[in-house]
């Protein structure tokens, strides 16, 4: 349609995106909103930290100009459903139908960074007390529809769900259905812990990654160790959060650009890293003060109703290109090896982490868990360019699958809040599932906190940590998609290289280490 008039810039973006046939209603909405919101002025930061921004040093995520609710939320759903709620004139559930019917209500109000809920429970153990007397027959019907709302309901793959550690009749079905399924909603997490899980359930959700590339297998004691009392939940991609509250912000570090503007490795260690880093705390701090002080979120029913604590809501403190930069210091010590291949390079990542772990941990916050931010492995954005993940090898370059393990697993001790390596294992396992129980099983053993895998011929895969199915992205660019994330699935698929994955085969998952 032609238009007789001049429009301004951001007429013209919300005229774009109101006619874009590819999108859909809520679609639509929802980048109408971050149009409206793109309009508001930052909150109010130095000099140096918005010089750092407009260089690429640090990122706000994208989340907003004006932070009005947490990034990620994570709600006490078992009070929830023990007492009902006022504000949702809700009674407390008496039977599985009204537990699942509470869940889907109170979803709708929970908050994140997407609009929608990224938390749904430990669903196991919400749900346990509601099915005696009932058939494995009538759970799984109750339950299968109840999965198939949730993809329909919230097309989003950021939503994500817990089970585990222990063996039970919901972790069962839950999984066969998943696997049947194949949905990427929701996203799914198996919390492991070798006391507690008996071998044939792991060997079950092994057999799921084999199926579907689902679930994350999470390291559970590890995790409990580390949020204590206060309990935990793993949220999004491979995020892990306080329970009864989340993460008021994220912002990240690229380490590749400091790499970059360092001398060497002394000055990089000296100079960079702790400039940076105070720029980094500078713009959480500024970024949590408004969420907490203006916008209101933290009046809300989830509050008053003691669904979440203000106090358990802790700042992400992320960090991305731990490959490129390196390889980047490398370079400045006339060495030739890359990261993941050499030893030297292998340990001088592991120095970067532990360094900024102690960062981290020494430096206070005014909103944080205990006054703390949590350190996080980032996954990257869609749009990111020449730089990896967190601390993965770079894409295509990946070694043997246990050498990969061997040169990540350092990292994991010091990312309090999510680390994740996404290995690429090639299709001839599905003739061997047993080959990705013992890998799963060494690679715990060995101290990741998290065990990921693709199987190279399944259409169902992650991408950073959320899942894509490949014949969505195929179809995005003709017909659009009413899953919100296809489209950076798509964008991450073309710019950052994750289709160039090598899928290897498990070869030698009984070498020390790796048998049980």
């Amino acid at each position: 349609m032609a238009y007789s008039y001049d429009m301004t810039h951001f007429e013209q973006q919300l005229l774009d995106i109101v006619t874009e046939a590819k999108l859909s209603f809520r679609q639509k909405s929802r980048n109408l909103a971050l149009a409206a919101d793109s309009l508001l002025p930052l909150p109010l930061v130095s000099a140096a930290v918005s010089d750092a921004m407009t260089a690429g040093f640090i990122c706000d995520m994208l989340e907003g100009h004006a932070p009005y609710k947490p990034r990620y939320v994570l709600p006490d759903y078992e009070r929830f459903l023990e007492l009902g709620s006022d504000y949702l004139e809700l009674s407390p559930a008496t039977d599985i139908d009204e537990a699942l019917n509470h869940l889907l209500i109170l979803y709708h109000h929970v908050p994140s960074v997407t609009d929608l809920p990224v938390f749904l429970g430990y669903l196991d153990g919400l749900l346990l007390p509601y099915v005696d007397g009932l058939t494995e027959g009538d759970i799984y019907k109750k339950l299968k529809l109840f999965w198939i709302q949730l993809d329909r309901t919230f097309p989003d793959a950021f939503v994500h769900a817990n089970i585990g550690p222990s063996d039970n009749i919901i972790c069962r079905v839950l999984l066969r259905i998943d696997a049947e399924l194949k949905q990427i909603v929701p996203n799914l997490t198996f919390m492991y812990d070798p006391d507690v899980t008996p071998d044939d359930l792991l060997r079950q959700v092994t057999s799921n990654i084999c199926e579907c590339s689902k679930p994350h297998v999470a390291n559970f004691p590890l995790h409990q160790a580390t949020f204590n009392d206060t309990g935990f939940g793993i949220v999004s991609c491979y995020n892990v959060l306080p329970l009864g509250g989340g993460a008021n912000t994220l912002v990240r570090l690229n380490l590749k650009r400091l790499a970059e503007a360092s001398a060497d490795v002394e000055d990089f260690f000296t100079n960079q890293l702790p400039h940076y880093s105070s720029l980094m705390f500078e713009l959480i701090e500024s970024r949590t003060k408004f969420l907490h002080q203006q916008s209101g979120f933290f009046e809300s029913f989830l509050i008053t109703e003691g669904l979440i604590h203000e106090n358990r809501f802790a700042p992400m403190w992320g960090v991305y290109g731990m490959a490129e930069a390196v390889n980047c210091l490398a370079a400045t010590e006339e060495n030739t090896g890359s990261y993941g291949h050499s030893i030297w390079q292998n340990e001088l990542g592991h120095k970067i982490s532990a360094s900024l772990s102690d960062i981290v941990k020494r430096t206070p916050v005014r909103y944080g868990l205990n006054n703390r931010a949590l350190l996080h492995s980032q996954a990257g954005l869609s749009i990111d360019e020449g730089v990896t993940p967190g601390t993965r090898i770079q894409y295509g370059c990946e070694p043997d699958v246990i050498e990969h393990i061997r040169a990540i697993a350092a990292h994991h001790q010091y990312y309090s809040s999510g680390i994740s390596d996404i290995l690429t294992i090639e299709e001839t396992v599905k003739a061997n599932p047993e080959a990705m129980y013992q890998l799963c099983k060494g690679a715990l053993s060995l101290g990741l906190r998290e065990f990921t895998a693709n199987v190279a011929s399944n259409d169902l895969v992650r991408v950073t940590g959320y899942m894509v199915k490949l014949s969505d992205i195929k179809a995005f660019n003709e017909s659009g998609s009413r899953k919100n994330t296809t489209i950076l699935g798509a964008e991450a698929a073309e710019k950052t290289g994750i289709l160039e994955r090598k899928p290897r085969v498990i070869s030698r998952e009984l070498e020390a280490g790796f048998s049980q």
